[in-house]
Parts: structure tokens; C-alpha cells; sequence
């Protein structure tokens, strides 16, 4: 069953841990376990999209909780955020990477230079790839499974001390400790 609104109605730095071990569902028969994330807190963090206030680029991250924002980085890549908080707060968690554990075939399609299954969702935009998320996928309600996406909670608990890291790849607010990844796991994207 996937997660409800009010596992997401809540500060994103607690969603991001509680995020740890959940399962995202292509409803394809792709899905992999979520094993990095990291919080972005909106208009108190510097490094948030939303940060100056809603855009066109944005809007879905002012959305209802459990939404998913997608967006295009550096001119080549998707990379896809789980809306947090209230509606028109602007916080989201970005997953960074994911466990793969079924689909892995179509994975593979979806990445056809990937060297190895390990590389297949190491990274925001692989995961994206990987899981056929792009533009199409901006703003479908991960809670109701409207266009094809759910997160689910399938028995496995986040870990019990995750690791704590800064963010990776940005420059403004770069010494938040709001990156977390589950320790010891070989899919996480960068240490």
C-alpha cells in the first residue's frame, strides 16, 4: 500500500529518514528500495528550488504533500523529489539513489551504456532513467498512484543510524547535514 499524505504533511528533513528502506513502484514492475536521500527545506534553505518563491519550474513543489516534482538539471538529466510539508510550503526530499529490485531488464533498456547493476539507479538522475521518470511525471499524487508511481512501505525499517552527510552538488547552504544514506550499501551514489 502506498504512503499517505500525512507520511509526507511533515518537516522533510524527518520524511528524508523515514524515506530510508521504503520501496518506490513503477506500476511497469520496475522498483527499487530507497537507499540516499536528502532534504530540501524551502524558503529557510538557500539551496532549495524553492527558495525564492514559487516559479513555473517550481510550482509542483508547492503542492500538496506527496506530489512528485521533477525536474531537468544541467541540460541532460531528470531528478525527481517526493513533495513535503503543507501545500504551498515548497519542501521536498530528493531521492538519490535507489536499490534495484525488480525490472531490472527494463532498467538495463532504460540505461543501455550501464556497466554494472549497481550503476543502474547510483544517482538522482540514473534513478530517473532508470525508472522511466521525466517531464510527463511532474506533479502525478504519489499517495493515489495517479500516473503510474507510488512509494510503498513493504516491512523493512528505515536503518537505525543512517549516515549523515551534506548535500552533494550544490554550492549555496553546501554545509547542511540533510544528506542521509543507509550504511553499507554498495548503491549509494557518492560518499
Amino acid at each position: 500500500m502506498a504512503l499517505g499524505r500525512a507520511f509526507y504533511r511533515r518537516d522533510p528533513r524527518a520524511v528524508a529518514l523515514d524515506l530510508l528502506n521504503k520501496v518506490l513502484l513503477n506500476a511497469d514492475g520496475r522498483s527499487g528500495r530507497i537507499v540516499e536521500i536528502e532534504a530540501y527545506c524551502g524558503a529557510a534553505d538557500a539551496a532549495a528550488h524553492s527558495w525564492r518563491g514559487r516559479t513555473a519550474r517550481n510550482a509542483t513543489m508547492f503542492g500538496a504533500p506527496g506530489l512528485l516534482y521533477v525536474y531537468f538539471t544541467y541540460g541532460m538529466h531528470w531528478c525527481c523529489n517526493p513533495v513535503c510539508g503543507e501545500e504551498g510550503e515548497g519542501v521536498a526530499v530528493l531521492l538519490r539513489a535507489l536499490a534495484p529490485l525488480t525490472g531490472l531488464a527494463a532498467m538495463r533498456t532504460a540505461r543501455p551504456g550501464c556497466r554494472s547493476d549497481r550503476d543502474l539507479c547510483r544517482g538522482p538522475a540514473r534513478l530517473c532513467q532508470a525508472m522511466g521518470i521525466g517531464r510527463a511525471q511532474d506533479g502525478i499524487d504519489l499517495v493515489g498512484g495517479a500516473g503510474g508511481f507510488s512509494i510503498v512501505d513493504d516491512g523493512v525499517p528505515p536503518p537505525a543510524a543512517p549516515v549523515a552527510t551534506t548535500r552533494v552538488g550544490i554550492t549555496r547552504a553546501a554545509d547542511e547535514p540533510w544528506r542521509w544514506y543507509v550504511p553499507g550499501e554498495p548503491h549509494v551514489s557518492r560518499r
